[in-house]
C-alpha cells in the first residue's frame, strides 16, 4: 500500500514538473515541432517513466536531467534567435516539391518522400489536382505549404487519381476512371510519349492530361 502511494504522488509531481517544462520551453503546435524538440520530448518522456517506476530511487536524479534538457533547450532557442546558421543547422531548410509546376523528384528522394505523402497533404488542402499547383513547399515542420496556379484558385473539381506514378502504370487507377492500359498508351503515344519509363507523373482530368517527366 505505501509503495502504491509513493507512486501515485511521484506521478503527480512529475505531470506538474514536466508541464512546467513544456511551459518554459514555448508554444508550438505538435505538427511544427522541430527534430531538437522531439528529441527532447522523447528522452523527458522516457526519464519520466523511469522516475514513476523506479520509485526507489530519489526524485532529484530525475529531475535534475529534465532541467538541464530545459537549459540546453532555451539556450539553443536563444541562439537560433540571433544566428539563422544555428537556426537552419537545427530547423533545417524548407524543400521546394514543385517549383513552377514541375514536380522535383530528386528533391522527393532526398527527403524520402514520395508522391502518396504529396497527394494526401494536397487533398488535405482541397486541391485535387497536381496540375493546378504553382508551387508546393515542404516546410521543416513536416507540413506542406502550396500556391495555387492563379487560374486554378477556387476552381472546384472532381478528385483525380493518378495513372502513372514513378513510369509506373497504376491499374486500378484506370479501372476506376473506366479506362484501359490500351487507351493509356494510345493517348500517350499521340502526345509523343512512348516511354513511359521517363513520366514521373501523370493523371487525367477533365479531357486534359497532365503530365511530369522525370527531373
Amino acid at each position: 500500500m505505501e509503495n502504491l502511494l509513493i507512486i501515485f504522488l511521484r506521478t503527480i509531481l512529475i505531470y506538474f514538473i514536466i508541464l512546467v517544462i513544456f511551459r518554459l520551453m514555448g508554444k508550438r503546435e505538435i505538427g511544427e515541432l522541430n527534430v531538437l524538440d522531439l528529441v527532447v520530448f522523447i528522452m523527458i518522456g522516457e526519464m519520466a517513466v523511469v522516475a514513476i517506476e523506479d520509485h526507489h530511487e530519489p526524485i532529484i536524479n530525475t529531475v535534475l536531467p529534465m532541467a538541464v534538457l530545459l537549459g540546453i533547450q532555451i539556450m539553443l532557442a536563444l541562439i537560433s534567435l540571433r544566428s539563422s546558421r544555428v537556426r537552419h543547422l537545427i530547423d533545417g531548410s524548407p524543400s521546394i516539391i514543385i517549383n513552377k509546376g514541375k514536380i522535383d523528384e530528386k528533391e522527393m528522394r532526398k527527403q524520402r518522400y514520395n508522391f502518396d505523402d504529396l497527394l494526401m497533404q494536397l487533398r488535405s488542402k482541397d486541391i485535387d489536382n497536381i496540375a493546378d499547383v504553382e508551387y508546393a513547399i515542404l516546410e521543416t515542420s513536416g507540413q506542406l505549404s502550396v500556391v495555387q496556379k492563379a487560374n486554378k484558385k477556387n476552381k472546384t473539381a472532381n478528385y483525380t487519381e493518378p495513372l502513372i506514378v514513378d513510369g509506373k502504370i497504376q491499374t486500378a487507377n484506370l479501372k476506376k476512371c473506366n479506362k484501359t492500359e490500351e487507351w493509356l498508351r494510345r493517348e500517350l503515344t499521340r502526345r509523343g510519349y512512348h516511354n513511359l519509363d521517363v513520366i514521373s507523373f501523370c493523371s487525367f482530368q477533365d479531357g486534359q492530361f497532365f503530365i511530369d517527366l522525370k527531373d
